[in-house]
């Protein structure tokens, strides 16, 4: 045990009046160690830190700790991140270490933030998760409290990291606190959302480890704490909110093939049948991506024994979406007499959404491959990645227009490609808009918009 637990109770099993465990909390007394400091764990890191003045980043890059310790921020285009870090450096309150032994010898309170991965056989892998409990383990004092906020498989908690935690810390159970406290974030809004943009879920693995995690997080966030019944339902909380999300879409994608059969805009059926309170049909577009929604499927689908026919078919349909407009090109193509083998084909966007620099599941990069292996040429261009990995050649936004093109795809809607000179297209050229943000009139040119038709 370190020297700092034995000369300071921590926040777990702590039987001081509540009120004085939350300014102790504010004024840094229960020291912060969060696990992660990517797109969405250096934000939290940073609303930490300008809650209690006492946090310690962990990051197993040694590029992202240096530039973090010099006041920088290599995550982008998240407003006010950048000025806070700076802040918090400067003022002491934030610091970065490649050491997460020792930063778990020296904090109260451990929060992880880092990605549950899948297999290329779509298995969930826990390892980066197990393998940060461990060093936390290796420096776990009594009255600790563990906050796990990356996204896991339903019972991980309970049957993976609190045996872990116990096992590599050589203390019981009712020594320290774990909880499962779901990050509810999205790249680009992302301070505003750790700050409480929606409500925050903590499950403990027991009652007082609910209890201190629910202190932390009332101090932290300005919205609501909902505290459940334990690790097991919040991690299903987080994970069903994105099943929700994936079925849905899949169903907003299946009603857009109807476009054509059906001769109307399904889109505006979509908006008008979502007056009616009972429903809420999400967008139709070009698939899903990211590195959330389509992998939380397989937290379930590979991971519990119980079949769920329902989701493995949201996944089918919203993974095959990219190929469909894939599809509607040939066949806008074939209208005109052309055969998109031999075809040259501009993809615009290879983010899976505008303004994040995020390809993990693109439907934009899967669009690019199913036209390349019909035999088509493509051209794809991105404000914030290359096409490295991708069967296209890269060109920048203010150069598409060049490109004698016999179709253009708007994949992603970077605000970029808002300057784009669409009137140097060849007259014929055929555009389809998968986003539905192309206004015909000003870019002078008949637009295919999916879900609407011509």
């Amino acid at each position: 045990m370190s020297e700092r637990a034995e000369l300071a109770p921590g926040l777990y099993g702590n039987e001081q009046p509540e009120a004085l465990q939350r300014e102790a909390f504010r004024d840094g007394e229960y020291p912060v160690a969060v696990y992660g400091l990517g797109k969405m764990g250096l934000p939290i890191a940073a609303v930490f830190g300008e809650t209690t003045g006492a946090v310690t980043g962990v990051d197993i890059d040694e590029t992202v700790v240096d530039t973090i310790n010099e006041g920088g921020c290599h995550v982008k285009n998240e407003p006010g991140l950048a000025d806070l870090v700076g802040d918090l450096v400067a003022d002491g309150a934030l610091r970065a270490t490649t050491d997460a032994v020792q930063a778990a010898r020296d904090a109260r309170i451990h929060v992880v933030i880092v990605p549950t991965l899948i297999t290329e056989d779509d298995e969930p892998d826990t390892s980066v998760v197990t393998s940060v409990v461990r060093n936390i383990a290796r420096g776990l004092s009594p009255g600790d409290l563990v906050c796990i906020e990356s996204t896991l498989p339903p019972r991980t908690c309970r049957d993976v990291l609190g045996p872990l935690l116990r096992y590599e810390s050589g203390l019981d159970f009712d020594d320290f606190g774990l909880a499962f406290c779901p990050e509810r974030t999205s790249s680009g809004r992302a301070l505003a959302d750790v700050r409480g943009s929606h409500p925050k879920v903590v499950g403990g693995i027991n009652d007082e480890s609910t209890r201190a995690a629910a202190l932390v997080y009332g101090e932290l966030v300005d919205n609501e704490v909902i505290t459940v019944s334990d690790t097991t339902t919040a991690e299903a909380v987080k994970v069903f909110e994105g099943l929700y999300r994936d079925v849905n879409i899949a169903l907003a994608n299946e009603l857009a093939r109807f476009t054509e059969e059906l001769d109307i805009d399904v889109r505006e059926a979509i908006e008008v049948a979502n007056t009616q309170p009972y429903c809420d049909i999400h967008t139709p577009g070009p698939g899903v991506g990211g590195h959330c929604i389509p992998y939380y499927p397989y937290f379930v689908l590979n991971w519990l024994e119980t079949p769920a026919p329902l989701l493995a078919t949201a996944r089918e349909v919203n993974d095959a979406t990219p190929d469909h407009v894939a599809g509607i090109v040939a066949g806008k193509l074939d209208d005109r007499g052309l055969d998109l083998s031999g075809a040259t084909v501009v993809v615009l966007g290879l983010t899976y959404r505008a303004g994040v620099a995020e390809t993990r599941a693109s439907p934009a990069i899967d669009i690019c491959r199913s036209l390349a292996s019909r035999g088509a040429t493509v051209y794809a261009s991105d404000p914030l990645v290359d096409a490295e990995g991708v069967p296209a050649t890269w060109v920048h936004p203010d150069e598409v227009s060049s490109i004698d093109a016999d179709a253009v795809v708007l994949a992603t809607a970077h605000e970029e490609f808002d300057a784009i000179d669409w009137r140097a297209f060849p007259e014929e050229t055929t555009v389809i808009d998968t986003r539905d943000v192309l206004d015909a009139s000003r870019i002078g040119r008949p637009v295919y918009v999916v879900g609407r038709g011509d």
